[in-house]
């Protein structure tokens, strides 16, 4: 399985959410977050971006909240950590040149290893950056899988309302 997901992105976006690359369930269904112990929905819901928890089925709704959805690795895997970095390599370009079109105010990444591997950078704290991808302004959040056990919910709802005050 090589399909991934299909972008739901237009122009001037508040945010576009860059997961780092679809889950199998996800691409199986065909719509972002769809993995049942993932907490993106609930998170975005709780830090303000949405006023109701969006079911994965009706992603192309938070379009209407001025948000969008991405993976910067359009392969699917069981787990990010089966990514090469050559992966990210050869997306680097045209993934940047995407957000640049798009032009959203931020550019949202969901856990340091995209966008480390996109800027080169080794370390990556949490939160906004101080440089800019593709003119929008970069922020980093903890992943929302179920797998990523290091953040609460409490935790994510916490770094993703951040988020959502400068927006």
């Amino acid at each position: 399985m090589d399909e991934g997901l299909e972008d739901i992105i237009t122009e001037h976006l508040t945010v576009i959410f860059c997961g780092i690359n679809p889950g199998l369930i996800a691409a199986t269904q065909g719509h972002h977050f769809a993995g049942r112990g993932n907490r993106f929905w609930r998170t975005i819901h709780l830090a303000g971006f949405t006023p109701e928890e969006i079911r994965p089925e009706n992603d192309r709704s938070i379009l209407q909240y001025r948000c969008g959805l991405t993976a910067v690795v359009q392969r699917p895997t069981a787990r990010a950590d089966q990514l090469s970095l050559n992966e990210f390599i050869a997306v680097a370009a045209d993934f940047e040149q995407k957000i640049a079109r798009n032009a959203p105010r931020f550019v949202a990444f969901l856990g340091k290893a995209a966008y480390s591997a996109l800027s080169g950078q080794r370390v990556i704290r949490w939160g906004p950056q101080l440089q800019t991808f593709g003119n929008a302004r970069v922020w980093v959040l903890p992943n929302p899988s179920g797998r990523n056990r290091a953040f609460s919910r409490e935790q994510l709802v916490d770094a993703y309302r951040q988020l959502c005050s400068c927006c």
